[in-house]
C-alpha cells in the first residue's frame, strides 16, 4: 500500500505524540484532581486545533506544497486535504464520543474532580486500539480489495442505525454490558477517592469509578469499529489515516469539558455525522466505478456538519427526562450481619 510515511516522517510523528501525551497527561496532572474550568477547557482545545493544523500546513510544505515541482505540489495539495477531511470526520466521531463520556459520568454520578483520570485513561485507551485496527485495517485492505465493499456497507448500515437511534434516551440500566459487569463483580455503593478498588465491610470490591473505566474501554472499541472504515474511505495511505485519528484524538480531555456544558446545545449532531457516514459508505461503495473527489468530501461533511450545529441552536431539543440515577444501591445489612 503506497504511503508517504518515511522513516523520518514517522518517528518525527511518534516524538510529537509523545511529548504531547507527556504534556497533556503528567504536566496538567500536577494540578491535582481539580474540576477543570471552562476557560481552561477552551484553551486547551483551541491549543490542540491549532496544533492540528499546524501539523498539515508543515506537512504540506514538507511534501514540496511551496516547491516548483508540480508532482510534489499536487501531492502534498492531495495529502493536506486528505489529512483535514479525515480530521474533521474523526473530530466529529469523538465529539460523539464524548456525549457518550457525559452519559457514563452523569449516570454514575463521578465526581466533576475524578473526571479527568478517567478520561486520561480513555484516551490512551483509544489511541492503542486506533493504531491497532489501522495498521490491520491497512492490511486487509491491501491484502483484499473486496474488503472496501464490507467497510463501505457497514458505514451505510452504521450511519442509518445512528440516525434511528439519534434523539433517544439511552438506557444504561437494560445495558448488556453493564449488567455483565453487575453479575460477575463486586462493586462498591459508593465512591473511595481516584481509587478503583476499595473495601466495604471487609469485603474487596470494585469502585464506580473502575466499572466506568471498563464501560469506557468498551465505548472506545466501539467507536474504533465506526471510525476506522470512515477514515479509510477517504484515504488508504496508512500515515494519513493513523495522524488524522491521533490528532483528533489529541485534546479529546479538554473537549470533553468544553463540551460538557453545552451537549444540549448541539443534539442534532448526531443526525449530522449520521449523514456523513452514509456519504462515505456509499463512496467507498463506488469507488471502483466513481472516486469522488476528496474536495467534495471535505465539502460535505463541513457543510452538513455546521448546517446540523447552526440547527441545533434553533431548534428547541425534545423534552425528556435524563437519567441520571446512581445504579448501585448499597446492599442491606442482612448479609453483613
Amino acid at each position: 500500500m503506497l504511503s508517504i510515511g518515511t522513516p523520518l516522517l514517522w518517528s518525527l510523528f511518534a516524538a510529537f505524540v509523545l511529548v504531547a501525551l507527556l504534556i497533556d497527561f503528567f504536566a496538567l496532572n500536577k494540578q491535582g484532581s481539580h474540576s477543570v474550568t471552562i476557560k481552561e477547557a477552551t484553551i486547551w482545545s483551541l491549543i490542540w486545533v491549532a496544533v492540528s493544523f499546524l501539523f498539515v500546513a508543515w506537512l504540506w510544505w514538507f511534501l514540496g506544497g511551496m516547491g516548483s515541482d508540480p508532482a510534489a505540489k499536487e501531492l502534498a495539495d492531495a495529502k493536506a486535504l486528505e489529512f483535514v477531511t479525515g480530521y474533521l470526520v474523526e473530530k466529529a466521531l469523538a465529539v460523539d464520543n464524548i456525549f457518550v463520556f457525559l452519559m457514563l459520568f452523569t449516570y454514575f454520578a463521578v465526581p466533576s474532580e475524578f473526571q479527568k483520570r478517567v478520561l486520561m485513561i480513555g484516551i490512551l485507551g483509544a489511541l492503542v486500539l486506533r493504531a491497532i485496527m489501522i495498521l490491520v485495517g491497512a492490511w486487509l485492505i491491501a491484502q483484499f480489495h473486496w474488503v472496501m465493499y464490507i467497510f463501505g456497507t457497514f458505514l451505510v448500515f452504521t450511519g442509518v442505525k445512528m440516525w434511528w437511534a439519534a434523539g433517544q434516551e439511552p438506557d444504561l440500566d437494560n445495558n448488556p454490558a453493564l449488567n455483565w459487569i453487575k453479575r460477575h463483580m463486586k462493586i462498591s455503593p459508593t465512591y473511595d477517592g481516584e481509587k478503583f478498588f476499595t473495601v466495604t465491610n471487609g469485603v474487596k470490591m470494585a469502585t464506580p469509578l473502575f466499572v466506568v473505566i471498563l464501560l469506557i474501554g468498551i465505548v472506545d472499541v466501539v467507536f474504533a469499529v465506526d471510525s476506522i472504515p470512515a477514515i479509510f474511505a477517504i484515504t488508504t495511505d496508512p500515515f494519513i489515516v493513523l495522524t488524522s485519528n491521533v490528532f483528533a484524538i489529541l485534546g479529546l480531555r479538554a473537549m470533553y469539558f468544553l463540551l460538557a456544558s453545552m451537549h444540549e446545545k448541539f443534539h442534532l449532531l448526531s443526525y449530522g455525522l449520521a449523514i456523513v457516514l452514509v456519504f462515505i459508505g456509499v463512496k467507498m461503495l463506488l469507488i471502483d466505478l466513481y472516486k469522488i473527489p476528496i474536495t467534495w468530501s471535505l465539502g460535505f461533511t463541513v457543510l452538513t456538519l455546521a448546517l446540523t450545529m447552526v440547527l441545533s441552536l434553533r431548534i428547541a431539543p425534545k423534552a425528556g427526562a435524563s437519567n441520571t440515577a446512581f445504579p448501585f444501591e448499597p446492599k442491606s445489612d442482612k448479609k453483613s450481619k
